[in-house]
């Protein structure tokens, strides 16, 4: 066991003769003997927790400092973050337990720290934020891929030449959009944020795709295996002003001729 320093009060029920020794500092503690740790008798403790009892069996010449490690293992709490009562009083680290009276069956009492229980609390809640943000995005997720499935059907639709309402474009637009809206919502952070911005990017592409669909459903040409490709021709003057060519146009069934008259 590690050799600690203690200090505490002798009282009247200490009737052996107790040997001091100034330790490097300054502080007078009792003296131990070399094998006074291995030949310590060992005593049970029970430690309440709230509700919960512990029943710790340790050296009798402990220390609290050694106590709260042995409770670490049990409570899950680390050392600077428990505080140990016994008699009503706080006990320091370095005081030794069979110097304050501590012997078989005492009981003392655990306490965590506030600063680390409200740490922890703050932890806790952050982890609900982000457990409660990835649930969010999830459902999001879960209407993204249905709708992906109607997407797929108007592709194929109007890939093959059917034609389609231009109702439905607008209808799996607008749902994909009230996607977005929830996922504006959602307060994310870390990886939650990440996925988040999947998905947003997920709705962005199938709303493009929606987009070139509707516009290729609504050309006459694109059905038509003997389609005509129009060319756009940029021309650029001396001026710097662009000029858009039309195209060709067809040649008109209706005949025009040109009769000239003559006037004084």
């Amino acid at each position: 066991m590690k050799k600690s320093s203690c200090k505490g009060v002798v009282g009247n029920a200490w009737k052996e003769e107790i040997d001091w020794e100034v330790r490097p500092g300054g502080m007078l503690v009792q003296k131990r003997n070399a094998g006074e740790a291995a030949s310590s008798p060992m005593i049970k403790i029970k430690v309440s927790h709230g509700s919960y009892h512990h029943y710790i069996t340790i050296p009798a010449q402990s220390t609290f400092g050694d106590l709260k490690r042995v409770l670490a293992h049990e409570t899950g709490l680390e050392p600077k973050e428990q505080r140990l009562l016994f008699r009503g009083k706080e006990k320091e680290n370095d005081e030794c337990l069979h110097m304050v009276g501590v012997k078989e069956m005492s009981k003392v009492i655990l306490l965590e720290d506030p600063a680390s229980k409200e740490k922890k609390l703050k932890e806790m809640k952050k982890d609900q934020g982000i457990l409660k943000a990835y649930e969010a995005i999830a459902k999001v997720k879960a209407e993204v891929d249905k709708l992906s499935e109607k997407v797929g059907t108007l592709e194929r639709a109007v890939h093959g030449g059917n034609k389609v309402a231009d109702k439905e474009f607008v209808v799996v637009t607008e749902l994909l959009m009230v996607q977005l809206l929830k996922l504006d919502a959602i307060e994310a952070d870390g990886e939650a944020k990440v996925q988040r911005r999947i998905e947003v990017c997920r709705i962005h592409s199938f709303v493009d795709t929606l987009d070139n669909l509707k516009a290729r459903n609504s050309n006459p040409f694109n059905n038509s295996t003997n389609a005509v490709s129009v060319t756009t021709k940029w021309v650029a003057f001396e001026s710097g002003v662009v000029s858009l060519s039309a195209p060709i146009a067809l040649q008109s069934s209706t005949k025009i001729t040109q009769d000239w008259e003559l006037f004084d």
